[in-house]
């Protein structure tokens, strides 16, 4: 017996009113301001024809206060499954044209379902973030909602990677999801975070203040370092995200999408000779090592104007996925302070969590000294980067180029604190400070007394430097791998990835160690 047409046409009429959202007006009014709406931004995301939505019927709960009536199409948030490269992505869209995208208990419930799903599978999650809070409606179910939304994000996480994409509002309560989540990527322009707004802030402390103060992408990706990724509009955002998947793995069992070459090339680079200047004090950009290093100059930098005299990015070498931590001669002469430490540190984790390699490019002349650092807490948060390092069991390769004093060099992996592999440039001093701090410390006296005090600390310092700060020094204590010449580093990085693929290393049993948060 043929089907009813009539159950068709519902069928139809029912699928038209989801996917027009709040209605055509407001979907094409968005478009002509340039903002995708929530449909456009999964299309940008997925490969086309790959989106399998779920739950566009879904439908808020019909008693809610001032709500019996009002048909909110996909409750607000549109979520499915899809390919990015081929690979399965799960995905949710907040959309802003229905009632302002607002989360209730039903809208809750797709995403952590979604999650769900996603965790049974194994692939990622990506959520676009574009709702102005909690639907007052609903009262206490809508922070229900968020609460399991936050409990889900902290069940996927290390397990699956999560990314988060701010396309519009994201405040309150509703921005503690994207800060669970591994990445941020933030649309420039259209889109804010914040937890109180001005006015709040202004009537309960008395400072005012404008959104752009507190909730802009300048200020979360310069100064608060709560983003990773500044999106020029909607669809630059889908090309991070889709970058970004690029160099992760679906999940924490298997490797990233390493794409090795047939046979190493083991080539010299004489360029890399040129790229660091011979002055030990003199700056140079480290960036200029990375291109050199990594696969067609090609990278993908995290946090990058934030905290930036360290770099930490994704690239690959010799076609395989790496995490890359790199001091910033450039900035703060390289020295690691608590926004650096905090940023490398969180990356390690990450990088370790999945299963990738972390090559490490070392010119770091200490933690910097000052009394806001010391009354900040640097000891506490320069721990986080040795637990990293010293808990992560992925491979580990060390190239030191010039600085590597003190604690800050050990806190940058040396072999001791578990880097498999530790190259040395000839440029490289590794010593318990610089060689002018450790002469006057040691040779005041004969400094004083000298008749050309000058001529004589320049002199211990060049004795001191030549006996006790060389590569070579390390070298024979076994406490470096070996020392190479710059144009030979892109061939023993690549070499030692290949040779470290396989490795495998357990740890005492326990749930977790407790890092100096």
């Amino acid at each position: 017996m043929a089907i009813d047409p009539k159950l068709l046409t519902e069928l139809a009429e029912r699928r038209a009113r989801a996917k027009a959202g709040g209605g055509e007006d407001k979907l094409e009014a968005r478009r002509k301001k340039g903002v995708m709406t929530a449909r456009d931004r999964l299309d940008a995301l997925f490969n086309q024809g790959t989106f399998v939505e779920w739950g566009m019927h879904a439908r808020h709960d019909c008693h809610n206060f001032g709500m019996e009536n009002k048909e909110l199409a996909c409750d607000g948030v549109i979520s499915g499954v899809g390919t990015v490269d081929g690979r399965v992505v799960a995905a949710f869209s907040q959309d802003f044209t229905v009632s302002g995208g607002s989360l209730g208990a039903v809208h809750a419930q797709k995403i952590a379902s979604l999650m769900e799903h996603a965790l049974k599978i194994g692939c990622p999650v990506v959520g676009i973030n574009d709702s102005g809070g909690a639907r007052i409606q609903e009262g206490d179910h809508s922070l229900a909602g968020y609460s399991k939304v936050f409990y889900h994000n902290v069940l996927l996480s290390g397990v699956l990677p999560q990314i988060a994409i701010i396309a519009g509002p994201c405040a309150g309560g509703a921005a503690y999801s994207p800060a669970l989540m591994d990445f941020i990527i933030m649309v420039k322009g259209s889109a804010n975070m914040f937890i109180c707004g001005p006015e709040v802030i202004q009537a309960v402390t008395g400072q005012k203040c404008t959104m752009g103060d507190i909730g802009s992408t300048h200020v979360h990706a310069t100064v608060s370092g709560n983003i990773h990724f500044v999106a020029d509009n909607d669809a630059h955002a889908m090309q991070i995200a889709r970058k970004l998947l690029s160099y992760l793995p679906s999940n924490n069992v298997l490797d990233p999408p390493h794409h090795p070459v047939a046979q190493l090339d083991l080539t010299p680079d004489p360029g890399m000779n040129e790229l660091v200047p011979a002055t030990p004090k003199d700056p140079f950009n480290i960036l200029h090592v990375i291109q050199r290093l990594v696969d067609d100059g090609d990278y993908l930098e995290v946090q990058r104007d934030w905290a930036r005299n360290i770099v930490i990015c994704f690239a690959r070498i010799q076609g395989m996925v790496v995490g890359i931590i790199a001091n910033q001669p450039a900035v703060k002469a390289g020295t690691l302070d608590i926004d650096a430490s905090d940023k490398a540190a969180r990356f390690i984790r990450f990088c370790n969590v999945f299963n990738i390699p972390i090559v490490n490019l070392v010119d770091v002349p200490g933690f910097l000294p000052g009394v806001q650092q010391e009354r900040g807490g640097i000891i506490r948060h320069g721990a986080k980067m040795l637990f990293a390092y010293a808990s992560a069991t992925v491979p580990k390769v060390t190239v030191i180029l010039r600085k590597a004093y003190g604690g800050a060099y050990i806190a940058m992996c040396n072999k001791e604190m578990g880097a498999d592999y530790v190259y040395a440039w000839p440029t490289a001093e590794i010593a318990v400070m610089g060689a002018e701090g450790a002469v006057r410390i040691l040779f005041r006296r004969e400094i004083a007394a000298a008749a050309d005090p000058k001529a004589k600390e320049a002199e211990l310092v060049a004795e001191y430097r030549r006996k006790f700060c060389t590569p070579y020094e390390a070298a024979e204590k076994v406490m470096i791998t070996d020392v190479i010449e710059p144009a030979e580093t892109r061939a023993a990085v690549a070499a030692a990835l290949r040779h470290s693929l396989t490795k495998r290393e357990t740890r005492p049993p326990k749930k977790h160690g407790t890092i100096p948060l």
